[in-house]
């Protein structure tokens, strides 16, 4: 019998930004969780698929990234964390979206999360991000909340349009970006690092019962959505990660010319996320798509192999990407 996976990082959506033991390997640097404001190192498995404040960063860029990280974070933990029912979770997430448009509206929030909407309050005044987008993140959150399951693959990337792409959104609205095209290949990255995660989740998941496999390739490869939430491994299951893993790597290669367009150091930590994504997905097809019972990881031993690849990205002309929601 093959080994059970390891613990599953904090949460679903711990990416976009959202949740590494995945991509990212810059040092990240955020408030930690008890809400003391001290800046403390957070491991990358912290939070997926979302590289907070890191130094990288432009130093005036850190407080709104950090707020934004502490929200999404504190909803994560509302939607999976401790033994709630479904219910109660979705109450609470009512609530917090609540606070997110009194907070918006230079109103005063419930007293429940005070070190969430107070620095968010203030990132939404002084740097007019989309309030929109945070609460798309709600959304996606609430799905979690719940099970849910998805009939094709329109309907994960839809998924993926609210847990992953807002986080891209958010950050290039902070360095002034905001051509389609570029929200377009920010989103296929997210959507990648989203992907990613679940196919290097596949097993942890399972044992949660919760499945982001689309019903149609399950169907495709004659693969029961119970046999997926059993762990039973098969040639069949293997065959249908390497389809997945390669679905999302070209989700990522479509959204990569980005890396161009970002100035400055977030520019470089872009090209770092983007090969870590790239990496993981490597390491699935290195397994044999066996994500069932076991998951890859980024290590220190993996820094060089990014660095190299994040230095030697050329731009090119980028292809037509549509964008993934």
């Amino acid at each position: 019998m093959a080994a059970a996976p390891e613990p599953a990082p904090h949460g679903r959506n711990a990416a976009a930004v959202q949740r590494v033991s995945l991509p990212v390997a810059a040092p990240l640097l955020a408030t930690n969780r008890a809400g003391h404001g001290e800046s403390a190192p957070v491991g990358v498995d912290h939070y997926e698929n979302f590289p907070v404040a890191s130094w990288l960063c432009p130093a005036e860029l850190r407080p709104p990234i950090a707020a934004i990280y502490h929200f999404a974070r504190t909803a994560d933990d509302i939607a999976d964390e401790g033994d709630a029912p479904p219910a109660a979770r979705l109450a609470d997430l009512a609530a917090y979206r609540a606070d997110l448009f009194t907070a918006a509206g230079s109103g005063a929030p419930s007293s429940r999360w005070p070190h969430v909407f107070a620095p968010l309050a203030a990132a939404i005044a002084r740097h007019r991000l989309p309030v929109a987008l945070l609460s798309d993140l709600l959304d996606a959150f609430a799905a979690d909340a719940v099970e849910t399951r998805y009939a094709d693959r329109a309907g994960v990337l839809d998924y993926c349009g609210r847990s992953a792409n807002p986080i891209g959104r958010l950050l290039l609205h902070l360095h002034g970006i905001d051509d389609a095209g570029a929200l377009a290949r920010s989103d296929a990255i997210c959507s990648a690092l989203q992907l990613a995660n679940f196919w290097q989740d596949l097993g942890v998941d399972a044992a949660r019962g919760r499945v982001y496999v689309a019903a149609a390739d399950l169907r495709r490869h004659g693969i029961a959505t119970d046999e997926l939430l059993a762990r039973a491994d098969s040639a069949r299951m293997r065959a249908l990660v390497g389809e997945l893993v390669a679905w999302a790597r070209e989700l990522m290669l479509a959204g990569a010319p980005l890396v161009h367009a970002v100035p400055g150091r977030a520019g470089w930590e872009l090209r770092v996320v983007v090969q870590g994504g790239l990496r993981i997905l490597e390491k699935i097809d290195r397994l044999g798509g066996a994500t069932l019972h076991a998951r890859p990881t980024i290590g220190g031993g993996d820094a060089p192999v990014l660095a190299w690849r994040a230095l030697t990205m050329r731009a090119r002309r980028p292809p037509n990407v549509v964008e993934p929601a």
